[in-house]
């Protein structure tokens, strides 16, 4: 039973009315779930702009707060005293609800995150599918802030990124299901419970094709074309500023908090961990995860856009597909042969295939030719 669960039992037994026992625990979750976004939104962009200062031989922030700890705080100032410009041949309801739909998406997942065995909002005995069906909102906000804002060229921005969002959707299922296959179960917080091994382990491949789908849906680099000074503007964004736009930078990192989570739910056994508290491993394994995107955004070139589409049509798909035939193997050859132990055989095999997809995938991306890398 999870928390919002144990609140409203208590509400019931204490003669609450039968629909405030209902109302309050959602209000609740939905504060609870606000808090726990910002204060990790905070503690991301802190280390990406510390951490970006570290790769770049520069200081980083350092003048807001000691350290720099309070930058993000004087941002959100300074975006709230910005002012709010419309575009007067904007469709005004999508224009305003565009950055609306981008940050509350990355909400709505949080609620079936288990950041440890009891401490989540709901179990959903569909979670992953949820999760899959939320974070495919952010194709419909892109959409709707490129066509609202009445600007042809951020309406191209928006188409482009569009298509990337849905391209990187296919290999990202295709790895899902290959968790699904092992664990035998959709709900998050049974996914966990079955990983007596963390399924990176036993799914090496499935976890670089889900991280590299995963970067690219949420415009990281080397993915970041809707930020590229060579490409269209600044993209679907370009007619936004203050507050909305500050909507559309919260839900950047609002969804790459999502990401970091269900990434270790999925792969990293969530909350599982020895000596420190369940809530503290979880939180610790998303921070580990996000700094591979840092270190990622740091250190590689941005690539172009049909380096993008092909890297996920040609070389992402066929090895997701490839991955899940050898899932399936995997879990037909234990519950027919009864071998209930660490298969090594098979973890062998998807960390050579794990190696090759390092290996094609770096050329693919950036092919070198009269010593000059293509970006």
């Amino acid at each position: 039973m999870g928390l919002l669960a144990h609140f409203q039992k208590w509400l019931t037994e204490n003669g609450v009315p039968h629909w405030a026992s209902y109302v309050v625990p959602a209000l609740a979750g939905i504060i609870v779930a606000l808090l726990f976004l910002f204060a990790m939104i905070i503690v991301f962009i802190y280390l990406e702009r510390r951490g970006l200062g570290r790769f770049q031989i520069r200081p980083g922030p350092n003048r807001a707060g000691p350290f720099g700890i309070l930058q993000a705080f004087a941002d959100f100032i300074k975006v709230l005293t910005k002012e709010d410009i419309t575009p007067t041949a904007a469709d005004m309801p999508v224009h305003f609800l565009a950055p609306v739909v981008a940050f509350f998406s990355a909400i709505m997942i949080l609620a079936v995150i288990p950041i440890q065995r009891n401490a989540f909002i709901t179990n959903l005995n569909i979670g992953i599918l949820y999760v899959s069906a939320i974070s495919s909102l952010g194709v419909i906000a892109i959409f709707m802030a490129g066509f609202g804002s009445c600007n042809k060229y951020s309406l191209i921005a928006a188409m482009r990124g569009v298509a990337q969002l849905i391209s990187y959707e296919v290999p990202v299922l295709l790895a899902i299901a290959g968790v699904l296959l092992i664990s035998g179960s959709l709900a998050m917080r049974d996914i966990v419970s079955s990983q007596n091994i963390p399924f990176i382990l036993l799914q090496p491949l499935g976890f670089l094709i889900f991280f590299a789908g995963v970067a690219s849906e949420l415009n990281r680099s080397p993915f970041d074309l809707m930020e590229a000074e060579s490409e269209i503007i600044t993209g679907y964004h370009i007619e936004y500023s203050g507050m909305k736009f500050a909507l559309f930078y919260l839900g950047e990192y609002g969804h790459m908090v999502v990401a970091s989570a269900v990434m270790t739910t999925l792969y990293l056994s969530g909350w599982k961990g020895p000596v420190l508290p369940a809530a503290l491993w979880f939180i610790i394994k998303m921070i580990l995860v996000f700094l591979v995107f840092l270190w990622l955004r740091a250190t590689m070139p941005r690539i172009r856009v049909d380096q993008l589409m092909s890297l996920a049509w040609k070389f992402l798909l066929p090895l997701g597909l490839l991955n899940l035939f050898i899932t399936a193997a995997e879990v037909l050859w234990q519950d027919n042969m009864g071998w209930k132990q660490f298969p090594w055989p098979f973890v062998f095999l998807n960390l050579g295939l794990a190696a090759i997809f390092i290996i094609i995938g770096s050329k693919l991306l950036f092919k070198t030719g009269g010593g000059r890398v293509e970006v």
